[in-house]
C-alpha cells in the first residue's frame, strides 16, 4: 500500500465499540483504514464510501439488497439518506482502506 508507512505512525481512534480508524487528510481526500471486529454493533450509516477490502470478508446491506465483499474486492457505497446501509463483518474482523472526498 503507498500510504503504509504514513499509517503504521499514526495511532487507532475508536468511534464505536468494535471499530476502530486511522486517517489523514490529502489534498481533499480523506484517507481512511478502518479495521471492523465481529462484535461491531449494528449501526446505519449515511455517508458514502469507495475503499477496498483488504483483509477479512463483509457484508453489506442496503435498503433493497445485500452485497458479500471478500479481500481484494473495491467496495462502493452510495451517499445521501437514500442510500442506508449496515455492515456485518462475517470473518473475525475486516481492514478496510476507503478514500473518501471532504
Amino acid at each position: 500500500m503507498k500510504y503504509k508507512s504514513e499509517f503504521s505512525k499514526l495511532p487507532w481512534e475508536t468511534p464505536i465499540f468494535g471499530v476502530r480508524h486511522k486517517y489523514f487528510d490529502q489534498n481533499g481526500v480523506r484517507l481512511r483504514l478502518v479495521e471492523y471486529s465481529k462484535n461491531m454493533p449494528e449501526h446505519w450509516c449515511e455517508k458514502g464510501h469507495y475503499g477496498f477490502l483488504l483483509e477479512g470478508e463483509f457484508e453489506i446491506e442496503f435498503e433493497s439488497k445485500k452485497e458479500i465483499y471478500v479481500k481484494g474486492d473495491a467496495i462502493f457505497i452510495p451517499d445521501g439518506a437514500k442510500h442506508k446501509h449496515q455492515g456485518k463483518v462475517l470473518t473475525e474482523k475486516a481492514t478496510v482502506f476507503f478514500v473518501e472526498n471532504l
